[in-house]
C-alpha cells in the first residue's frame, strides 16, 4: 500500500514538474512586456462663457478622444478648458 502511495506521489510530482517546465519554456504566462511610459498631450482652449458654446466645445473635443481635466477662469470672464489625451 505504501508503494502505491509513493508511486502516485511521484507521478503527480513528475507531471507537475513537466507542466511547469513546459510553461517556462514557452513563456506564455510569464511573458512580461516592457511598458512604455505614458505620454499625454494637453490642449488649452479659451471659450466664450455661455453654456451652449462650452457644451459644443466639450462634445467636439470629447468625440476626438480628449478628456477635460480642468476649467480655470482666465481673467474671470473667459473660462479655459484644459484637455488631456
Amino acid at each position: 500500500m505504501r508503494n502505491i502511495c509513493f508511486s502516485w506521489a511521484w507521478l503527480i510530482a513528475g507531471v507537475s514538474l513537466c507542466a511547469l517546465g513546459l510553461l517556462l519554456v514557452t513563456g506564455l504566462p510569464f511573458a512580461a512586456k516592457a511598458q512604455e511610459p505614458k505620454r499625454f498631450q494637453y490642449k488649452i482652449v479659451e471659450v466664450l462663457p455661455d453654456t451652449q458654446n462650452m457644451q459644443t466645445k466639450l462634445n467636439e473635443f470629447g468625440a476626438n478622444g480628449w478628456e477635460l481635466v480642468a476649467v480655470p477662469m482666465g481673467n474671470m470672464t473667459e473660462p479655459r478648458l484644459i484637455f488631456k489625451k
